[in-house]
């Protein structure tokens, strides 16, 4: 299953059981190599691997998900476009974006892949509620929304039962990139950053209660570890 494409969400029960989950700040990375491993984490895990929480600021890049259709990047410039292996169309990651890949067991969770976007969707809200920042779905459009413009975006990636890829949340990032690009594939879809509506300036504030309402969602006890080695974990990818 690569993608949901609507959250027709009803409310969600949050769960109230307690498992593990290493929570891991990469800082910031270029791209591909912490998609190669996440690829990597997720072929190798099995049903005693611990769930893990990896956050991350990328370099400018556009990815182009596994539906994409190239006519939604309009003039990417000097910024990288990577094709990868999540549901969705184009988003850009770039400086002052907290992008947060939860890699978990839905099996073990006990959850669909429906429930894990409402989810993450309703743990962006409630974090921007922190905030006095009124935010919503929008039905066949999965991601955060206020009043009509993208404060977040989701695109996801389930193989056997496990997720990879994972949310963008804009916090105080230069919003000229999506200029050149159909966001999510819809033109002229209006983005904007959390600092713009009276949030946080920094992405430092932001980090620790979306880490709480995700764990809050999920039932997870965060456990902080290192940055986890990229180059080992990518290598245990499995030939396709």
């Amino acid at each position: 299953m690569d993608a949901v494409t609507g959250a027709n969400c009803t409310a969600s029960p949050v769960s109230e059981s307690t498992r593990p989950a290493i929570v891991r700040d990469l800082g910031r990375q270029a791209y591909e190599p912490v998609w190669r491993a996440m690829q990597g984490f997720t072929d190798a895990r099995n049903d005693d691997t611990i769930d893990e929480l990896w956050f991350v600021e990328h370099d400018p890049v556009f990815t182009l998900g596994q539906a994409g259709k190239d006519e939604h990047v309009l003039m990417p410039g000097d910024i990288p476009v990577i094709h990868v292996d999540r549901g969705g169309q184009v988003t850009y990651h770039g400086p002052g974006q907290i992008v947060l890949y939860p890699l978990l067991d839905l099996k073990r969770l006990g959850i669909g892949v429906r429930d894990y976007v409402c989810k993450i969707e309703q743990a962006i809200i409630d974090t921007l509620g922190e905030w006095n920042i009124g935010a919503e779905r929008k039905e066949g459009a999965p991601g955060v929304y206020v009043n009509g413009a993208k404060v977040a975006a989701l695109g996801i990636r389930v193989r056997r039962g496990c997720t990879f890829h994972g949310l963008a949340f804009n916090i105080a990032m230069d919003l000229e990139p999506f200029r050149r690009i159909n966001p999510c594939g819809y033109a002229g879809l209006e983005v904007v950053s959390m600092s713009d509506l009276g949030g946080p300036g920094g992405m430092d504030g932001v980090k620790p209660v979306l880490l709480a309402q995700i764990a809050k969602q999920f039932g997870l006890a965060p456990v902080a570890e290192a940055a986890p080695d990229l180059t080992s974990l990518a290598a245990q990818r499995k030939a396709a």
